[in-house]
């Protein structure tokens, strides 16, 4: 009785002593954040995509930013926990949201606030509503998106994609009726490019606005964005190579 007592606190032990390291290992390994942007965001859409962005825009062209599933917590279209809640166990960043649109926010505040500084006609939505059922309400970013885009603005969603073999990586999904232009171009050059009919078509597409997938919420990326030490650097990393995706696009 005693030796089985024993052995079961040894097992407990040796489970305490595993987690606590495999922790310290994902919260510290890789501290020294690189400005490699591909080691970072990791692997590109390798998917067929044979459009080009050739439309001159003008310099003052209205932008958009809008954070994906702003407005859908808790339906469906949720977004990605990450590898981190899904695979290991790791707590969610916040707990109404799931860890895909934490970091689509804390993106599109970051983009919009340099972005302005640099002279861009820059600003963003948020619905502020996170479950908002209909897609079609006038609320929802895909309805902002589309009203501001028809108005000759350009709308992007920032999104990061799922992880493992549920996603595809880094890239921009171009809008489904509308030529892409310059900054179309320049984004792709950086981050990637997907078919404009990526799985069928989408429904942000389908309504002029681009999507842009930052990478897979995994590996390098995840960990640089929840480590604190690194966190800030990572997102400033991310948001100044997009911002000079648009001024080059623009210039």
């Amino acid at each position: 009785m005693l030796r089985n007592t024993v052995l079961k606190s040894l097992k407990i032990i040796v489970f305490i002593i595993t987690f606590y390291a495999f922790s310290q290992l994902y919260s510290t390994r890789n501290l020294n954040i690189t400005e490699d942007l591909d080691r970072i965001i990791g692997e590109r859409s390798n998917l067929p995509a044979t459009w080009v962005g050739s439309l001159d825009v003008d310099k003052n062209i209205p932008i958009l930013i809008l954070a994906g599933h702003a407005d859908s917590q808790g339906l469906a279209g949720a977004g990605t926990s990450g590898e981190a809640v899904d695979k290991f166990g790791f707590n969610p960043m916040h707990p109404g949201m799931s860890d895909e649109l934490f970091w689509n926010l804390k993106l599109q505040e970051s983009i919009v606030k340099l972005g302005k500084k640099k002279g861009l006609n820059i600003r963003s939505y948020d619905p502020g509503i996170r479950n908002i059922d209909d897609a079609n309400d006038p609320r929802t970013n895909w309805s902002v998106g589309r009203r501001f885009a028809k108005r000759g603005g350009y709308a992007i969603e920032i999104h990061f994609d799922a992880y493992g073999k549920y996603g595809v990586g880094s890239g921009l999904i171009p809008p489904f009726s509308e030529t892409p232009n310059k900054i179309d171009e320049s984004i792709a050059s950086t981050f990637g490019r997907f078919p404009v009919l990526f799985r069928g078509g989408l429904g942000a597409p389908r309504r002029q606005i681009r999507v842009l997938e930052i990478g897979k919420l995994e590996g390098l990326l995840e960990k640089n964005l929840r480590n604190l030490k690194t966190r800030q650097k990572t997102i400033k990393l991310l948001t100044s190579e997009i911002v000079q995706a648009f001024l080059n696009g623009i210039n």
